[in-house]
């Protein structure tokens, strides 16, 4: 388990406009800075993806998601609550001021406040959202340990945060937040 002076390192290196992999619930994750456009162009080019897929992003807490969305309205919260923090992600209403690249160029933005301890404690770090999209090719299989992230990625990324990832089989569940329905099953 990383420790510290880890996370703080990958953190310094998302808010330089760096590219960090580090453990999520089910899969390794590639991460960012949200509102960094190199930094997402950069993300897009490593993955070999579509652009207009859009990110989603991971808090520690609601407070680090916030800036990224319209508001919310209070059955919004009540329904999505429960989630977090946890595997759930959902759309929601982005902020308009959010990068296209972030969202795909949709209204919408994908969303969750994960439970993995590493992950959430690298937001708590950078104090807020961080992207997190699976660390692959685009239509590949997902790393789901270290020497996957190093061998498929190798020096394109800036630092990879020492862990594992956490037991889920699958990648979280997403659901969309106006209305609950599942987009894609865990």
């Amino acid at each position: 388990m990383a420790g510290t002076f880890a996370i703080r390192k990958a953190a310094q290196i998302i808010e330089a406009g760096g590219i960090v992999a580090y453990p999520t619930e089910a899969v390794w994750g590639l991460g960012c800075d949200p509102l960094d456009v190199d930094a997402l162009e950069a993300l897009i080019a490593i993955k070999n993806r579509d652009p207009e897929r859009g990110f989603i992003l991971i808090g520690a807490e609601l407070e680090h998601i916030q800036p990224f969305l319209t508001h919310l309205e209070e059955e919004t919260i009540a329904r999505i609550a429960p989630s977090w923090p946890g595997p759930v992600t959902w759309i929601l209403p982005a902020n308009p001021a959010v990068p296209d690249l972030l969202t795909g160029w949709r209204s919408t933005i994908a969303v969750r406040v994960t439970a993995h301890p590493l992950a959430s404690a690298l937001c708590r770090e950078t104090d807020s959202a961080i992207v997190s999209t699976s660390a692959n090719r685009s239509g590949g299989p997902a790393a789901r340990n270290v020497h996957a992230v190093r061998r498929m990625f190798q020096s394109q990324i800036d630092y990879v945060l020492p862990g594992s990832v956490g037991g889920d089989p699958r990648p979280t569940e997403i659901r969309d937040g106006r209305t609950g329905e599942v987009l894609r099953q865990a």
